[in-house]
């Protein structure tokens, strides 16, 4: 399953050739984010940071007054990350594609933590298919990298 968000665009994302700025699509992708974890229902409380961001952009987006849709899906689990990956679209043209990986953190003890049971399964539900689950081996050097 994928999550929808409605992204709003504002005049001020404009640059000055007359499209979207690249750099916007990042606060673009915060927002489907914080949308898609931060619900009352499902939500993030103990924290999490991001560890990484890729972005390819595929085409121009003139800035219009039509909100645009970023589609959001989980495409890795692991024991402490997350990988989501996006789309920004209109139909089947696409601007952007995008992945990002995400730590579950905690601010408190001020280090990262692993995913819970409850975060977990409700991460499963968005998985496209091929998206899974790693060993977690790899997640020691996210947990190292993020805490330095």
């Amino acid at each position: 399953m994928r999550h929808i968000y409605r992204c709003p665009l504002r005049w001020a994302d404009m640059d000055a050739y007359g499209h979207v700025n690249n750099v916007v699509f990042l606060r673009y992708l915060e927002e489907a984010r914080i949308d898609f974890l931060f619900r009352p229902e499902k939500d993030f409380q103990q924290g999490s940071v991001v560890a990484r961001h890729e972005i390819d952009y595929k085409r121009q987006l003139v800035h219009r007054h039509t909100p645009v849709d970023i589609e959001l899906w989980v495409t890795e689990i692991r024991a402490a990350s997350f990988t989501l990956t996006y789309e920004v679209k209109d139909g089947d043209q696409i601007y952007v594609r995008a992945s990002t990986v995400i730590v579950p953190f905690d601010f408190e003890a001020q280090r990262p933590r692993r995913i819970t049971a409850e975060e977990k399964e409700f991460l499963l539900e968005y998985t496209d298919g091929g998206g899974g689950e790693g060993d977690g081996d790899a997640d020691a050097d996210q947990e190292e990298a993020v805490a330095a």
